[in-house]
Parts: structure tokens; C-alpha cells; sequence
């Protein structure tokens, strides 16, 4: 079987292509991968990423007590205010332009609401990724985000992967999420190069071509869509005339399995 990592490519999905759930009261979430009562055994993970869910949770809503254990949670909120607490003696909330991680390690219990008292809706993107270390006591990180000069930022990196002191720590050794911004008009900064990346549209708009030079096709992201590169494809990316926010997940491995 040929690996994907030889063969360029800048998968798009679309945002009303995932696939949706309302498990509850007031709660909406849209599912990038096989998740929960939808399965596609061609579409279970990207490289090291296990889901990425968009959530709308309304004013009041939330998810009540659930178990995760080894994964890493990434969340970004779009809009709103978005309250978490877990049995390991971890509680924050968390708004726009910050990064929440929750590193379940060998089991935590938590809930995930909109905030009390809340008068909308709290949006937010959650990543999920697989760890390459098992077992180890959970951990929790939350950080406001000042954006880089030049448009990247490291908002969260494995051991193996360059961050400022303000990144949070991730236990995948071999991977970063970046967050990407661009004004109207202008190129996206050099992403950096992975065997796997997974760029999300959380504002803006973004035009590129599929793979460099006259060969790429035009393609175009609106918020919401997303791309699964592989090697060196999603080339050109320019931002559209309200600029651009993306999430970029670098991952340079694929699943442990055993």
C-alpha cells in the first residue's frame, strides 16, 4: 500500500459535511471524523488527530460529568465564554484568544459549560489528539493569546517541537498547533512542513491552489471548511478581503497502535 505521506495532497471538507449530533438540550456539535453514533471506517483519524468537533453549547447548556483518559484536548473558543471543571482540581474559563488543554493522562472526570449566566451561545473547536505517553497524571493549561508578529503562533507544542515559554506543553512529543492570521489581501506566513497538517477555518476567508505551481488547482476555505495536507501540498494560501484566522495541527506521526 502506498503512504499517503508520498503523495501530496490538501483533502477539503466542507463545514456542512460533518457530521451532526445534538446529544442534549441545547447542545449541537459537528464532528470532522467517525465520532460518537456516526462511523465511516475510512475517515477515523488524521495522523495523530482522533476528532475535531465544532460545538455550540446554548445559554444553560452543557455536557454534565464524562470520563477521558490519554488524549490530548485542545479548545478554542469562537465566541462566548466557555466554563470547565474536572475532578483533578482543575476549573477555568475560557473566552476568545484563549487556548484551553486538558491532558486526560491516565483518567479525568470534567464538565464543559456555557458559562453561568450567559446570555448566548459559547462556540468553540475542540481538537483531539493521541499522546505518545501513556498513563501519566493529567494535566491542565489555559493561556490568553497575544499573536506573534508575522502572522504564526505556537499556541501548544510537543517536546520535539521549537515553542516560546508561553506555548503549553502537549505529551505528543512530534506535534504543534499554530494559530495563523493574515489581513485582507495578504499571503498566509510560511506554514511549517509536516508529514500531516490539518488547517481549520475559524475566520476569514482563504484561497490556494491544491499543490505548487500551474498543476494546483483554485481552491477556496470559508469558516468551518477544512483541509488534511499531506507533504508539501496547500500551496499559495492567500487570505480572502476580510483576512483570515486558521488552526493549523502540525503532526509528524501517525497513531501508536499495540
Amino acid at each position: 500500500m502506498t503512504d499517503t505521506r508520498e503523495r501530496p495532497r490538501a483533502d477539503l471538507r466542507r463545514a456542512p459535511e460533518r457530521y451532526l449530533s445534538t446529544p442534549a438540550a441545547g447542545i449541537e456539535t459537528r464532528h470532522a471524523f467517525s465520532f460518537s453514533g456516526h462511523y465511516d471506517p475510512r475517515n477515523t483519524h488524521f495522523g495523530a488527530l482522533l476528532a475535531c468537533n465544532e460545538e455550540t453549547l446554548a445559554p444553560g447548556a452543557g455536557y454534565e460529568q464524562h470520563r477521558h483518559r490519554d488524549t490530548e484536548l485542545l479548545t478554542w473558543v469562537l465566541s462566548g465564554a466557555l466554563a470547565h471543571r474536572d475532578d483533578d482540581g482543575h476549573a477555568g474559563v475560557v473566552r476568545p484568544g484563549m487556548l484551553q488543554h486538558l491532558s486526560a493522562g491516565r483518567g479525568v472526570t470534567h464538565t464543559e459549560r456555557n458559562v453561568g449566566g450567559a446570555a448566548e451561545p459559547v462556540r468553540f473547536v475542540q481538537f483531539w489528539l493521541q499522546p505518545d505517553e501513556f498513563g501519566a497524571p493529567p494535566g491542565y493549561g489555559l493561556r490568553r493569546v497575544e499573536p506573534a508578529p508575522g502572522g504564526l503562533t505556537v499556541l501548544a507544542a510537543g517536546k520535539d517541537r521549537p515553542a516560546g515559554p508561553d506555548a503549553l506543553r502537549l505529551r505528543r512529543s512530534d506535534a504543534a498547533l499554530h494559530l495563523v492570521t493574515a489581513g485582507p489581501w495578504q499571503p498566509l506566513p510560511e506554514l511549517p512542513p509536516a508529514p500531516y497538517r490539518y488547517a481549520h477555518l475559524t475566520a476569514g476567508s482563504v484561497g490556494y491552489r491544491t499543490v505548487p505551481g500551474p498543476q494546483g488547482g483554485g481552491r477556496s476555505l470559508e469558516p468551518g471548511d477544512s483541509v488534511r495536507i499531506t507533504g508539501p501540498a496547500f500551496a499559495d494560501p492567500v487570505a480572502g478581503p476580510q483576512g483570515a484566522e486558521l488552526l493549523l495541527l502540525e503532526m509528524h506521526g501517525t497513531l501508536l497502535l499495540g
